[in-house]
């Protein structure tokens, strides 16, 4: 009877916070498990690559030009001697760094954008989605390119290109829930009860708009890091002899037969937007209730 005495008076253990139930909700998922253990690995790999990175990215052997993968090399060595394997680990450092400051931008000022426009509507809203519009008439890359361009190739720049046209999805995102948030009972009550505009949205309207702001970022990370693969690919990116992935990418398929010094970046590449899109649909999936999460 104590025994019994005791499960009964144990007492219940204490609530997890919704950020740990988000958490395990993805992670028990096989999507998230597969795009945080990419992504963390990347992120190891990025962080640390001047301590773990077997060689310099830009010490060159000049005994083993364009060598096959060995247990000197194990990348192999591309067309001037330089390890694939570090050229690699470094370039994470650089894709990771475009996707975070890039998104970024976007996600800040895309936001603050369609707060102002869904919330004040009329002319202020027919102006800003007008513009925002007007960028998203043209396919990313292009833009991105045509921005480039006009600033100059550099990774700073890049970042920026991606950064604009990357803006426009966040600001119609958050505008449309704006718009219906705006009409709800419990936005009505804060206005009449005297809630000044900044209050409410950053009180009541942002927190019930971040779920799906965060999701569109999730995906939108790997778009970033194709778009910067790409601009990188056409020599308007990151410049030599600074490693990127979509470089290395460009100057691999020119050596056809050395097949290593294409193949490794781009599995790079695949693996990483891969592992974004995964933990976008994961953290999707732990946001919508309608999809039977469960707290357990």
């Amino acid at each position: 009877m104590s025994a019994i005495t005791e499960v009964i008076d144990a007492p219940d253990p204490a609530p997890r916070s919704p950020a740990a139930i988000l958490a395990h909700r993805i992670l028990t998922s096989w999507q998230g498990a597969f795009g945080v253990s990419v992504l963390a690995v990347i992120i190891v790999l990025g962080v640390f690559a001047p301590w773990l990175a077997p060689y310099s990215p830009i010490e060159i052997d000049p005994d083993n030009f364009m060598g096959p993968p060995d247990t000197a090399h194990w990348f192999g060595t591309d067309e001037i001697g330089r390890d694939v394997l570090s050229r690699v680990m470094h370039g994470a450092t650089v894709s990771l760094q475009v996707v975070v400051l890039a998104i970024g931008i976007a996600l800040v000022a895309g936001s603050l954008l369609g707060l102002i426009s869904g919330w004040l509507g009329g002319r202020w809203d027919a102006l800003i989605m007008r513009v925002m519009d007007a960028f998203l008439a043209f396919p990313l890359l292009v833009l991105a390119l045509a921005i480039v361009a006009v600033l100059g190739p550099d990774l700073m720049n890049a970042m920026l290109a991606i950064a604009i046209t990357k803006a426009p999805g966040f600001a119609r995102l958050v505008r449309s829930e704006v718009l219906a948030l705006r009409e709800v009972d419990y936005i009505k009550a804060a206005r009449a009860a005297g809630s000044g505009s900044i209050r409410i949205l950053a009180r009541h309207v942002w927190p019930n708009v971040s779920g799906n702001v965060i999701v569109y970022g999730s995906l939108s990370a790997s778009q970033a890091l194709i778009t910067e693969s790409a601009l990188s690919f056409l020599g308007l990116g990151v410049q030599p002899p600074t490693p990127s992935w979509g470089y290395m990418v460009a100057t691999g398929i020119q050596f056809y037969q050395s097949w290593w010094m294409s193949f490794f970046p781009g599995l790079a590449i695949f693996l990483t937007v891969l592992a974004f899109n995964f933990l976008g649909d994961a953290v999707r999936d732990a946001l919508d209730t309608r999809l039977g999460g469960r707290d357990d």
